[in-house]
Order: structure tokens, then C-alpha cells, then sequence
């Protein structure tokens, strides 16, 4: 099948760079000339693994071509794919502009059918804002297609390739049966594909984000109350996580959720509810936990100094989670922030991240290209980003370096009696101390 993706950021990307894969020809699109050299070049502009190497094979092969020229997508594909960014407006809501905007584009520029696919998050009623929009712009039919995208960060690749759903939100049998076709690929063992209306698609996408941001605030917020009764939150996890009904996954405590989607969507959720006088009270308590974890954490560790002068901290980890560099509402970023404006140093580590770090503050803080290097003259060690290589850490070594051996665990990710046991000070989330 012949596709079109416009936007090569996480989802664009990742959609282009797997349809090809797939067997499919896939054009992708973008108006940033600098990004499209660089990935005619090899130049993969973000961090997913797997990824480099899927572009670099079907490019290769002639299936992935990169452009700059919207007309040349369009005129080589039948279905054009929407993957360009919806951040959130002052107002909480899901700026949508830059989607209208490539919508009216298209529709100035078809020639024959197409079917218009919208992979971007956006708000319910989308389709029909979109769809009227094109109508007004040209006489070529066309069908819209709701295809919400839910890729984790950092398992990008085999979220696509092997999914655990695929929602198509269209009413038209025939293009029900062409969205069937170009994703046969990744249907072998089984079909997962749900189709529905394009507005049930659309409130799918921001409900099953804000139902998983829920469940990791609500483990924040259990944490704060086993610390007050000593009791031991990874325990809990344990024994809630076994029952069925519930279930394991998101349940790990920690500094706060981040990165593009949960922050973003539910804001955008509560908008949303605002908007049609169905206030979205959970969603509105999510996003209050939330932000109570990340700055209890970053006052646990500023008033543990606060009688100290010249105090610099050693931070691993800045990336919002592991196997990205994604910094965007990175509960690192957030408390890093917060020490510095309450005069603390910090130098800091991440095996991904460390580029779009120090484009955002700049030499406000310092990185080094090891991570053992950040205890060199450092008070303490803070944790923030799970990366695999900071989960069996050498514990002597810390100790050894840090001017005083105190550690704090924004992720849980150590036995409290193994850490104490090197003579470390360890502070976590949810334990008894």
C-alpha cells in the first residue's frame, strides 16, 4: 500500500519507519528541511531503540523516503497519515492548530481519493472539524479515519510491531477493510484491531492515558501514607498488583509521572470536561497528585541541606523514563529546577538525555560522560531516571566518592537493608526509614 506520514517526530517517525517495514512504500513528510537532510543521511533526530536501524533498512530498500514536499506525499499514496505534534495550549487544551493547518494543506493539493488518518492525539470532535474543513476546501472525495497511536516511549518500535490493540474510528466498511490491509502485517497470530466511531477512537486515546496516570498517582499518594504508618509501599504494590482485577503494570511509585502524552492529556481530558460541564474530578486529582509528589521529593532533598553551604548533588538520570531522552515535563528536570533556584549545584549524568538538558538550562548545571563522575565533590546521589545501568549500581564506589554517603531513590530501584549496609544513608519513596 502506498503511504503518506506527515511529521516525523515520535509518532510520525516511528508509523513511517514501521509501515515500511511492513512492506508498505511509505513518503514522509516534514516542513523541517534540516530534519529531512539529516534523516536522508542516517541522522536520526530522536532516541528510540530500534529505530536507526529500521530507517536505515528501508530506506535502503526504496520502501522509506524522506521529503520536504507535501505535494509529492500526497500525490504518492492513497492513504495520508497525520502524526504531527498537539502540545497543550495556556488553557490546558489540545492545541490543534498545526493539525488544521496540514488538513487545509491537503485538501488544496488532492487530486484523486484519499483517506485521511489522524494518528495525532487530539480532542474529541476532531474528525469533525477536520472533515468539514477539508469538504470546504475541495470537490475530491476523501474518507477520515480516527487512528490513535499508543506507543510508549522507549518501546516505540515494538508497541507498533506487535501491539496490544489497534483502533480504527471509521463507519465506511471499505476503509475499514483498507486499514485491515495495512496492518496485516503486524496481525499474524491474531487480529487486534477494534474498530469504532471516530469520536468513541478519539476519547479512547485520552482514556487510557489518564486511566494509567491515575493508577501511578494513586500509588504516590498511597506512598506519602505508608511512610506516615511505616509500613512498606513496594509491599503493598506486591499484594495489590497480585489480585487479577488489577494487575502489576503502573504500579510503581516514584518522583511523578512526565514526558508528551500523560501530562498533556490530562489537561487536556479535564479541558475537555470543563468545556461540555462534566468537570473530570478524578482526571483534575491525578494531575494535583502528581505535582505534590515531584515537589515533595525535591523538598525532602532541599531541606535535608538546609543548613548547609556550598552543597552540590550528583544526579542519575534525566530523561523522563529510561530508554529515551525525552525531557519534556521530566520530573528530573522539574526538581532540578528546583534545587538550583534554592541554590544547590548539581551535576548530573544520562546515558540519552544530556543534550536536550543542557539545551534547556544551559550552564546552570554541569554533566559529565560517566556517571561514577557526578559524586566527585558531590553531598549526596539523586536518582531520577530508571536506565537499566543504574539499577546494580557499585555501592562501595559510591560511598567512597560522595563527600557524605547519602542517596536519594526517586524510583525505588534499591533493597533499603543491601544499600545501609555499605554504610549509605538511603532515602526512597514509600519505605520505612
Amino acid at each position: 500500500m502506498k503511504v503518506s506520514v506527515i511529521g516525523t517526530g515520535y509518532v510520525g517517525l516511528v508509523a513511517a519507519a514501521c509501515l515500511a517495514d511492513g512492506g508498505n512504500h511509505v513518503v514522509c513528510v516534514d516542513n523541517d528541511r534540516k530534519k529531512i537532510e539529516g534523516l536522508k543521511k542516517g541522522s536520526i533526530p530522536i532516541y528510540e531503540p530500534g529505530l536507526a536501524e529500521i530507517v536505515a533498512r528501508n530506506e535502503k530498500s526504496g520502501r522509506l523516503t524522506f521529503t520536504t514536499d507535501l505535494k509529492e506525499g500526497i500525490d504518492n499514496s492513497l492513504v495520508i497519515i497525520l502524526g504531527v505534534g498537539t502540545p497543550s495550549a495556556p488553557d490546558g487544551s489540545a492545541d490543534i492548530s498545526t493539525v488544521l493547518k496540514v488538513a487545509q494543506q491537503i485538501a488544496g493539493l488532492m487530486s484523486s481519493y484519499k483517506i485521511i488518518v489522524t494518528k495525532s492525539t487530539v480532542p474529541v470532535g476532531t474528525h469533525k472539524i477536520v472533515s468539514e474543513l477539508i469538504k470546504s476546501k475541495t470537490e475530491q472525495p476523501f474518507d477520515y479515519v480516527s487512528n490513535p497511536e499508543f506507543l510508549k516511549e522507549g518501546s516505540a518500535v515494538e508497541d507498533f510491531m506487535k501491539p496490544d490493540r489497534v483502533i480504527i474510528g471509521t463507519t465506511n466498511p471499505a476503509v475499514m477493510e483498507m486499514m485491515k490491509e495495512m496492518y496485516a502485517p503486524f496481525m499474524r497470530k491474531s487480529s487486534r484491531i477494534l474498530f469504532m466511531d471516530p469520536a468513541s477512537a478519539e476519547i479512547t486515546k485520552y482514556a487510557a492515558n489518564v486511566m494509567l496516570a491515575a493508577r501511578i498517582s494513586f500509588m504516590n499518594e498511597l506512598s506519602m501514607l505508608c511512610e506516615k504508618y511505616d509500613a512498606d509501599i513496594e509491599q503493598v504494590r506486591a499484594g495489590i498488583g497480585s489480585d487479577s482485577r488489577i494487575g502489576s503494570a503502573f504500579l510503581f511509585p516514584g518522583v511523578g509521572y512526565g514526558g508528551s502524552c500523560f501530562p498533556k492529556d490530562v489537561r487536556a481530558l479535564i479541558y475537555m470536561g470543563n468545556q461540555t460541564g462534566v468537570p473530570m474530578t478524578i482526571a483534575q486529582s491525578v494531575q494535583q497528585v502528581n505535582l505534590i509528589q515531584q515537589e515533595r521529593f525535591a523538598e525532602k532533598v532541599i531541606q535535608y541541606f538546609a543548613k548547609q553551604k556550598n552543597v552540590q548533588l550528583g544526579i542519575w538520570g534525566l530523561a523522563f523514563k529510561a530508554r529515551t531522552d525525552d525531557i519534556r515535563e521530566s520530573p528530573a528536570i522539574f526538581c532540578i529546577e528546583k534545587f538550583l533556584d534554592a541554590g544547590l549545584k548539581v551535576v548530573a549524568f544520562d546515558p540519552e538525555a544530556m543534550p536536550p538538558t543542557k539545551q534547556k538550562l544551559g550552564d546552570r548545571i554541569r554533566t559529565v560522560e560517566n556517571g561514577y563522575d557526578v559524586l566527585e565533590g558531590s553531598d549526596a546521589l539523586v536518582v531520577f531516571t530508571d536506565w537499566q545501568e543504574f539499577r546494580t549500581p557499585d555501592f562501595e564506589q559510591i560511598a567512597e566518592k560522595l563527600k557524605k554517603p547519602v542517596l536519594f531513590d526517586g524510583r525505588n530501584l534499591y533493597t533499603p537493608s543491601f544499600v545501609r549496609q555499605f554504610g549509605i544513608e538511603y532515602h526512597c519513596i514509600g519505605r520505612p526509614s
